[in-house]
């Protein structure tokens, strides 16, 4: 189903890490369509590229917001940043217009710039869909302890609201 042009964007967000990748479904700024976290273990860029074209399938977006891996803040590895070109490929050949955020970006359409950290965003993400995300934030991570995967939907959200704030000029 295609959206009339001037309707509310759909916004797709994707945050690959080394365990799959965290996603977002958001309409306009404040309308949290789906969340969840993609599990893949072998040749995870393929696999990565299969869900995410479901994804693609199944939400029907005209915006696919990722993390800007060329921006000097970017601590991607090598196989995310292929992921990554692989993924705008994928969005341009499914007519789908792709936004990049840097990390930097996030923090100021977040925190005015002042939330550094991963677990900082996600608090403040929780504050903004705190029926849908209350309940879902991650632990405070201790020195010992690994990420949590759902630290991964969280990117994924701090994407997409950066994408839909810059798609609005807000």
């Amino acid at each position: 189903m295609k959206r009339h042009p001037q309707q509310i964007d759909r916004i797709l967000a994707i945050s690959p890490s080394s365990r799959g990748f965290g996603y977002a479904v958001l309409e306009g700024d404040r309308f949290l369509v789906d969340w969840g976290v993609r599990t893949v273990w072998r040749e995870k860029n393929d696999q990565t590229l299969l869900k995410t074209d479901e994804l693609i399938s199944k939400y029907d977006p005209n915006v696919l917001a990722l993390q800007d891996h060329t921006a000097p803040d970017s601590q991607r590895r090598g196989r995310i940043r292929e992921l990554c070109k692989r993924l705008e490929a994928l969005a341009a050949n499914r007519g789908v217009r792709v936004v990049r955020c840097s990390i930097a970006t996030i923090n100021r359409t977040l925190g005015n710039g002042d939330c550094g950290t991963k677990q900082h965003r996600a608090e403040i993400i929780a504050t903004l869909f705190p029926d849908e995300l209350g309940t879902r934030l991650p632990p405070k991570r201790r020195p010992w302890m690994t990420e949590h995967y759902r630290m991964d939907i969280f990117d994924a959200i701090g994407l997409a609201v950066t994408a839909a704030r810059k798609s609005t000029g807000q």
